[in-house]
């Protein structure tokens, strides 16, 4: 077909630009580049290292008949323990928590408070006398001191955040204790041990892992594979570049058109046997086949060079079908309000780069929950914002039908945009 062949001359002549290559491949390759290798090998390595925390421990725990006779000596996860403090030690020093975690003792309080102070270690924890028979008495409040570096907040953090997980696995077995005080009126402790060590395999049944009762830590494996949070900026970054440079892509595409007028080729292609509808759909072919060139060739590229996961293939399918068609008839929407090509110059460095930063908001808005959701609403009200939408969310796994919705939207606003865009030509060249 004549439409196909014009399309294709169009095509190879958009190809051999220097300029125009640079602009639908480099870029957006060496901005995604720049954030990549900005901070290293990381992304290189697949995880972030997390020096372990150095933590001292002191054990003041005096214990409780109630809680000896709870545990028999051995309360969970292989931990032998006779107080309640001897079982956290246990957990903190466990193999599990080895890669977060650097355990010592201290004596006394006031040498766990000093090995911090002298910085030889980022937190203490101080376990007091009675916090086994705090634990152990219906009304007792057992608590645990923390003390640490004033000037570090993500090592303590972590620390605190193992302590409330151990604390909230521990106050559930206590509830379990009080609601069976309230129902029977009187326990002894061979009979609280029962209940407490019920709850504890109640909590376990899908671990199988006594432990994971009072501390779920996971490790990173087959079931819980390991992100890489520097791509997880990477690839929004990314898709964010080569959708903005996809409208560029299609608005000087369909800019030729403005150009072969005023050098008078259109219209002597016009004066052929071959009918100006034919023309014209080759030349709006052209520009449809030279975005999605550009959008296969960027997102290959990324995967191959950055390991990009942009998603399952149908979801990605249906973004890539839904940004070429949206960027294509965006351009030509654009340049059909155009008298010629000298006024291009006010929608690539206006139009386009305004809507395309606004489109790209939801990638960059950091902060609170508020500002983001904030940053994804407006971003909707340019049609770069929901070829981002539909990106993020075949790379976040949403279902298809989420995507699909997504696409009819971007199909929407092209069918609007394409429409107006030919009848401006058909009537500019009747």
């Amino acid at each position: 077909m004549k439409a196909i062949d014009i399309a294709i001359k169009d095509m190879v002549q958009a190809f051999r630009s220097a300029i125009a290559l640079v602009f639908m491949f480099v870029i957006p390759l060496l901005v995604a580049g720049l954030f990549y290798f900005m901070f290293g090998n990381i992304a290189s390595q697949g995880n972030l290292d997390v020096p372990a925390m150095k933590v001292v421990v002191a054990d003041l725990d005096e214990g409780s008949p109630e809680v000896v006779g709870w545990s028999g000596g051995q309360v969970v996860g292989g931990v032998d323990a006779d107080t309640l403090g001897e079982l956290i030690v246990g957990v903190l020093q466990s193999k599990d928590l080895a890669d977060l975690l650097e355990v010592s003792l201290a004596p006394d309080a006031e040498a766990a408070r000093a090995a911090v102070d002298r910085q030889e270690v980022q937190v203490a924890i101080i376990i007091p006398a009675d916090f086994s028979g705090q634990f152990a008495a219906p009304a007792g409040q057992a608590v645990i001191m923390f003390y640490q570096d004033p000037t570090l907040t993500i090592g303590p953090g972590i620390v605190k955040s193992i302590l409330n997980q151990f604390m909230d696995g521990m106050a559930g077995a206590k509830i379990a204790v009080s609601v069976a005080l309230q129902e029977m009126g009187t326990l002894d402790s061979n009979r609280i041990g029962q209940i407490v060590q019920l709850y504890l395999a109640g909590s376990t049944t899908q671990t199988g892992d006594p432990a994971a009762a009072l501390l779920d830590v996971r490790a990173s494996g087959a079931s819980q594979p390991a992100t890489n949070p520097l791509l997880a900026i990477v690839g929004p970054i990314m898709g964010g570049m080569m959708i903005f440079f996809a409208f560029y892509t299609g608005t000087a595409t369909a800019q030729t058109i403005l150009e072969e007028e005023e050098e008078q080729t259109l219209p002597r292609l016009f004066t052929t046997p071959t009918p100006q509808a034919v023309i014209l759909t080759g030349k709006f072919l052209a520009v449809f086949l030279t975005v999605l060139v550009q959008v296969v060739v960027l997102l290959v590229a990324a995967r191959l060079i950055f390991r990009i996961e942009w998603g399952e293939l149908p979801a990605v399918a249906l973004v890539v079908a839904g940004t070429v068609i949206i960027a294509a008839s965006f351009g030509i929407f654009f340049m059909s309000l155009l008298k010629n090509a000298k006024q291009g110059g006010a929608i690539f460095g206006g139009v386009l780069t305004v809507t395309g930063m606004i489109g790209a908001i939801s990638i960059f808005a950091q902060g609170s929950p508020t500002a983001q959701q904030l940053g994804s609403t407006v971003s909707l009200l340019v049609p770069q914002g929901w070829a981002v939408r539909g990106l993020i969310q075949a790379m976040n796994g949403l279902p298809v039908v989420d995507v699909l919705l997504t696409t009819l939207v971007m199909l929407a606003w092209s069918a609007a945009f394409f429409t107006v865009g030919v009848l401006r030509f058909n009537r500019r060249y009747a």
